[in-house]
């Protein structure tokens, strides 16, 4: 188990490694600034010189974070992210040298070989082929680990005909439609004046966390992260005594740790505590815009289960990884928040 008495401040490291509104407005000229905020409002198609423009700062700034590559970080049909890792070196000059450079072209568009994903059912290779374009509405961001420093560009992934090869595309996609229709539905209530509705999501993420060293003598749980044999425990949950009860020190250190990390990447994790079952806890972010919060809901994800090796445990993210374990799978709740402060309440 590893020990910190490091001391931070959360407000001070919240979102340091995001290329965020405030970094945006602070490093880009104010025509490209406000040309960016219309178009992440749906009010403008990007352009090549913009995006140039653009491409630049976030390379800069990615650069002074110590990063070396960049990645169009997308959701495939495969249930986890994908990314393929490019370099900001271009070809060596004469006198062996090179440049750092970072395009506009390759910010808002890349082409990574779809082939070996799930296509949704397009079989030719050629309809298959994968393409990932930029989703500006959600924030690119500096991810640090053991292979140094990474710039992740939230981006769709469609096929050259538009057909959606992630989960992403039809997300954006509900989401406009949403949008549109209940526009629709204000101005038959008399209201002219709402120009956007967006739907938002605060995904609780719940998870069971073992001992590491157990955790590899099972074969079942490391290849289908739930146990498929073993007795039945003799003794129940009958004092119910772990739901909100005292998180033990092992896991308090582990949580904290996770804190951080999803801090520095602009997540507003905010609360935590044992849930139902033995070994299970929950996380739970404010809410955010649909988009950006299944994006921080994958970061979550990936970060319990990085941090988790650091600590000798391991997270599992199986829903009933336990047979005979009561436990407890919340619901999502979506907020639908108009530019007039009215407010809608969507349970999926």
């Amino acid at each position: 188990m590893q020990k910190c008495n490091e001391y931070y401040n959360a407000a001070d490291i919240f979102g340091e490694n995001v290329f965020n509104d405030s970094v945006m407005q602070e490093r880009l000229p104010k025509k490209v600034y406000q040309k960016l905020k219309e178009i992440i409002r749906g009010g403008k198609e990007l352009d090549l010189a913009t995006a140039d423009v653009i491409a630049h700062e976030m390379k800069e700034w990615a650069i002074e974070k110590g990063a070396t590559h960049y990645t169009h970080w997308f959701q495939p049909l495969t249930g986890v992210t994908a990314e393929k890792h490019d370099a900001f070196i271009t070809a060596p000059m004469e006198n062996g040298k090179v440049l750092m450079s970072f395009s506009g072209k390759e910010l808002i568009k890349g082409e990574p070989d779809a082939s070996s994903f799930p296509s949704g059912g397009l079989r030719a290779t050629f309809e298959a082929r994968g393409y990932t374009a930029w989703d500006c509405t959600s924030p690119a961001f500096v991810r640090q680990d053991a292979a140094g420093a990474t710039l992740c560009i939230p981006t769709a992934f469609c096929s050259y005909t538009g057909e959606a090869l992630d989960q992403k595309t039809p997300l954006l996609r509900s989401m406009e439609a949403v949008n549109e229709q209940t526009i629709r539905l204000l101005r038959l209530f008399g209201n002219r004046t709402s120009q956007k509705v967006t739907a938002s999501v605060g995904p609780e993420q719940e998870y069971f966390i073992v001992d590491r060293e157990k955790y590899l003598k099972r074969k079942d749980l490391i290849f289908t992260g739930r146990t498929l044999f073993g007795a039945m425990p003799p003794k129940g949950q009958e004092m119910d005594d772990h739901y909100f009860g005292t998180i033990r020190e092992r896991i308090a250190a582990y949580m904290r740790d996770v804190n951080k990390e999803l801090w520095k990447l602009g997540v507003s994790a905010k609360t935590q505590h044992n849930e139902v079952a033995p070994a299970q806890h929950e996380l739970a972010p404010i809410y955010a815009s649909a988009n950006v919060a299944v994006d921080h809901n994958q970061l979550v994800m990936e970060t319990l289960k990085k941090v988790a090796g650091r600590h000798g445990l391991q997270c599992l993210l199986h829903e009933k990884p336990f047979a005979g374990v009561k436990d407890r799978v919340s619901t999502i709740t979506g907020l639908l928040q108009l530019t007039t402060g009215l407010t809608c309440w969507i349970r999926v």
